[in-house]
């Protein structure tokens, strides 16, 4: 990585590691079907951080471009160790991902206005397109995961200190317009702000490749907290409706690809997640040319299909839960690696006539939750969602 030697290893070796798109899914997906290429790609990493002194940010051919924004290889370490694929030092993975998160700016190739971040909780604008918004969004979501690593870990400090900053995303959110909105270096809110400017690829203040709408709900770590700056329960599901009804969600994009799921966080809501996930499979997913909303992006759309038709989603990178929908097969079998799950298969069922979830069973336990755990699912071998006609609406 980034030098003129030529190494042998005796694991297979990874390139264009495009992470700003797949650590949001795609690596989710190796760990649970393909569990020992994905332990390769962490051993890629590794490699790259002990030759370079960086995990990668979006690495091609042995070179580290710096595309996009954020730290995204400390949500795909840590998502790897938490569900169990541990086969790797993850003593010196900390202090390469405690490094990136800790390191100045000047002297930080992942996070060069890490300075700003850490003393104000958020990076302020230097240039009217200059992305900060989607710096911090992203180090918000790396910090949370590295958190919950460190508190497995037993590095409670830590934990309190990252979990802390991850909580920095409610410095942007400005009460007129109802979403996040950029601040400027003298401490306010920018402005004239618009946010629908940057629709479509356009350029947008303050955001990279979309506009606040398809940033604003991309807080998957804190969702109860961003609940609250909205105004309650209600609030926030009309508010997050209306990107779909207004025509504000992109789905060829990544910052909002988990939208759809986050209505399942609510009780009596879960059917607008069945709904709108169907709708877009099929308006999106099809099997004519060009039938797919853009770039593959390194498998990290074909992924969240895959996911979607199998009926759950990681919607939180770096956390070990996925959230259900409706699946859209009657069944699926996963063949599991026994070496890693200790099972041959992770089987998923869909029982009865409808588009909506009446019932979720995990092995022979009926559950009422829409979020569990990556253990849950693995130990149950068998999930079951029995289906009907009929949204269940509040």
């Amino acid at each position: 990585m980034e030098g003129d030697k030529i190494l042998t290893t005796n694991r297979n070796r990874y390139t264009v590691f495009s992470l700003w798109d797949t650590y949001r899914n795609y690596h989710q997906l190796m760990t649970l079907v393909y569990p020992e290429r994905q332990m390769d790609m962490i051993h890629t990493m590794m490699g790259m951080y002990k030759e370079h002194g960086w995990f990668p940010k979006w690495e091609l051919y042995g070179r580290e471009t710096l595309t996009m924004e954020g730290d995204p290889s400390i949500p795909v370490l840590v998502d790897s160790w938490m569900k169990g694929l541990q086969d790797f030092d993850i003593d010196e993975a900390y202090k390469g991902m405690y490094k990136s998160a800790t390191t100045p700016g000047k002297d930080n190739l992942m996070r060069p206005d890490n300075d700003d971040y850490m003393s104000k909780g958020y990076v302020p604008m230097e240039s009217q397109y200059d992305n900060s918004v989607s710096h911090a969004l992203e180090y918000y979501v790396a910090d949370y995961a590295l958190s919950t690593l460190a508190e497995a870990l037993g590095k409670k400090e830590d934990a309190k200190l990252f979990r802390k900053r991850s909580m920095g995303y409610k410095n942007y959110y400005s009460k007129d317009f109802g979403t996040l909105r950029p601040i400027t270096k003298e401490g306010k809110f920018y402005e004239p702000f618009d946010p629908k400017e940057g629709a479509n690829f356009a350029p947008s203040p303050g955001f990279h490749e979309g506009n606040a709408w398809n940033y604003t709900f991309f807080v998957p770590h804190d969702i109860d907290g961003l609940v609250k700056l909205m105004g309650g329960d209600k609030k926030f599901v009309d508010k997050l409706q209306s990107v779909f009804d207004e025509g504000n969600y992109d789905p060829a994009n990544e910052p909002d690809i988990a939208y759809p799921y986050l209505f399942s966080r609510f009780k009596g809501e879960e059917w607008r997640t069945q709904k709108l996930v169907k709708e877009l499979l099929a308006k999106y997913f099809t099997t004519k040319p060009d039938g797919i909303p853009g770039n593959d992006d390194t498998g990290t759309m074909s992924a969240w299909a895959i996911f979607s038709m199998m009926g759950f989603y990681p919607d939180c990178p770096g956390v070990p839960e996925y959230t259900l929908t409706t699946p859209t097969f009657d069944k699926v079998t996963i063949q599991l690696d026994p070496k890693y799950w200790g099972k041959k298969e992770l089987v998923i069922k869909k029982e009865g006539q409808g588009d909506y979830i009446k019932e979720v069973r995990l092995g022979n336990k009926k559950t009422n939750k829409y979020l569990i755990s990556h253990d849950d699912l693995i130990k149950a071998g068998e999930i079951t969602f029995i289906v009907t006609e009929n949204p269940n609406k509040k």
